[in-house]
């Protein structure tokens, strides 16, 4: 076990001091008071860490009881079983007919398409048998398995998903996309380059095997920089505690508004996904509109940091940036940005300051962020009791959950494009994997500290506490609807992390002004939306203070498209909601230039 840290401290002696923490969230029972009760926990949780380790984090007791219960109802009920049947008999009508047409020299429609996310079939040979045929047969059986795994009365719905989504890894890696023999793409490569893409792929090969085995962290690549070609926009790094830095950025322009922007992204990935290439930087765009922004650029915590809390979180890193901006931007209200887990982490501050009283924020945008979990999208597959105290005892163990256990849940969500499509690419038709800006903060990625982590998974995640009125901050009970800051909600349409009508659910629980945009993109393509972005478009509604809940079908079908980049129409919101202009801001003693020393943890 690593010994419990010291609470992070302030590096700049003339900033107010951070306050002293209070209970936030109790996690789950920690070593100590395990071994209290039972002679031997320390022993079980070794064991158990050992395990997760082996099994990258996924709960052996999770996947069997999800099988189990999907098996046991499916045994009990003959009228599905007899459903399925005659599925299994339909598709293979089907397969026959579509084989025997494509056998004959004909055309025919296929019967069965691949999924949204699906782009292993791009290639021309998948029309032409038979790789037609034995693309369709796949495709058939995946169909199946869907339709088996599907609800069921009396399972649960988790376990119902659970069961689909691991059948369509299993039947992923027996896809003929994977291999040679059946891939029209590869053996067409291969006849081309004389077999030169497999050497080539066999190479790529060595080299990621070489990365994982040794657990190396790849460095960002010299042509993205960061401060230089990513995270480029001039600023200065104005605080800095054992937790995060503060940025505050060199203005562009002779006046700004009065009051400041403070930024709060998610502590899950380094925060320069904000300020990404200079064209699609959210930070130098909003900079040139005339604000005074500041950003919170998080630590990359390891093992001696286990024991940071929630609570830390909130106190050093947004409490204790709102002191900052507060001391070199005296006597104006802060418009407070959070993206993500960013969001969540600003909301719970912002209700625990409306709670208190508190009057230090002009304006609250959150930006693909949830308060209620309840409908938190597929990462849901990966939580329940068994999972979050399987990664609390490997998290207890190492002291934080590692990149590669983080990293690789998300890939899984879409492993027909994220792991096989691009396996295929890189070991067999031996491409190497292009660098782009998002790419390239995709990689970058972080690690989390083992104690607020199983407090965000299980109180926050799990248990989804905010919302159901058990969140205490301080030792007393936090509620959204004390919040009477006017508010801009922002989800994107196809997002996966965040889905939309959950985001949008913090309308249910907020009585305050608000304005909900809908952008095109996901999680982080529709966030990164700048002006002159082809194809975009987005819908915004506004909410008056105490007007009733409409639901987000109901919001979606009367809120009409608009053209173009949701960020001017951010823009104007703040503009409304600022007192005027000022002469611009230059950033306060320095630190060190932005983007700080904190990015460039690995």
């Amino acid at each position: 076990m690593t010994q419990k840290p010291k609470r992070p401290k302030p590096a700049q002696a003339d900033v107010p001091p951070a306050r002293t923490p209070h209970v936030f969230l109790p996690a789950k029972q920690s070593a100590s008071s395990d071994a209290g009760r039972h002679a031997h926990a320390a022993l079980d949780r070794s064991a158990m860490a050992s395990l997760a380790r082996m099994t990258s984090g996924l709960s052996p007791h999770a996947i069997l009881d999800a099988w189990g219960d999907w098996a046991m109802h499916l045994a009990r009920a003959p009228g599905r079983q007899i459903e399925l049947m005659e599925r299994a008999q339909t598709n293979w009508i089907k397969l026959a007919q579509f084989a025997t047409a494509a056998t004959f020299g004909q055309s025919p429609d296929k019967p069965f398409a691949p999924g949204r996310y699906d782009t292993r079939w791009s290639h021309a040979g998948w029309d032409k048998p038979p790789f037609a045929v034995w693309q369709q047969g796949f495709l058939s059986a995946q169909d199946w398995w869907q339709a088996a795994t599907s609800d069921l009365r009396g399972l649960k719905r988790q376990n119902a998903q659970r069961t689909g989504f691991m059948m369509r890894q299993l039947l992923d890696t027996v896809s003929p996309a994977n291999f040679p023999v059946a891939n029209p793409e590869i053996l067409e490569k291969t006849w081309q380059t004389g077999a030169r893409n497999m050497f080539e792929g066999a190479v790529h090969f060595a080299d990621d095997a070489q990365h994982v085995l040794a657990h190396e962290h790849r460095p960002v690549p010299e042509e993205f920089a960061l401060g230089k070609v990513l995270a480029c926009t001039p600023g200065e790094v104005v605080y800095r505690n054992d937790l995060m830095e503060l940025i505050q950025y060199s203005p562009t322009t002779d006046k700004v508004q009065a009051e400041p922007v403070l930024i709060v992204p998610a502590w899950i990935m380094k925060y320069y996904i904000l300020d990404l290439s200079p064209e699609n930087s959210l930070i130098r765009w909003l900079v040139g509109q005339g604000y005074t922004v500041f950003c919170i650029s998080w630590r990359n915590p390891g093992a001696e940091h286990a024991e940071w809390s929630l609570e830390d979180y909130r106190l050093q890193g947004v409490m204790q940036a709102l002191d900052v901006v507060n001391k070199i931007v005296p006597e104006q209200k802060v418009h407070a940005n959070g993206y993500c887990l960013g969001g969540t982490l600003l909301a719970i501050a912002a209700a625990a300051m409306a709670r208190d009283h508190g009057e230090r924020l002009a304006s609250i945008t959150l930006m693909a962020a949830q308060v209620d979990f309840v409908e938190a999208g597929e990462l849901l597959l990966f939580l329940d009791e068994s999972q979050v105290a399987y990664l609390e005892d490997m998290m207890w163990a190492q002291g934080y959950l590692d990149r590669p256990q983080m990293s690789g849940a998300f890939a899984a969500i879409r492993s027909e494009d994220l792991i096989w499509s691009r396996a295929v690419r890189r070991y067999f038709l031996g491409e190497p994997d292009l660098p782009t800006d998002m790419s390239v903060w995709v990689s970058d990625t972080t690690r989390m500290p083992a104690r607020m982590h199983s407090e965000y998974l299980r109180g926050v995640f799990l248990e989804n506490r905010i919302t159901a009125g058990r969140f205490a901050v301080e030792g007393r009970v936090i509620a959204l609807k004390d919040i009477d800051a006017p508010m801009f909600l922002v989800a994107t349409e196809t997002d996966h992390i965040a889905p939309w009508r959950s985001v949008y659910k913090t309308a249910l629980f907020t009585d305050c002004d608000m304005h909900v945009l809908l952008t095109k993109g996901g999680h982080n393509g529709g966030i990164l939306s700048e002006p002159g972005h082809k194809g975009r478009h987005y819908r915004i509604g506004h909410r008056p203070a105490g007007a009733h809940y409409i639901g987000p079908d109901g919001w979606l079908a009367t809120h009409d498209p608009v053209e173009g980049s949701w960020w001017p129409e951010w823009a104007r919101w703040l503009d409304a909601q600022s007192s005027g202009q000022v002469a611009a801001r230059k950033p306060a003693a320095s630190l060190g230039a932005a983007p700080g020393a904190y990015i460039h943890q690995s």
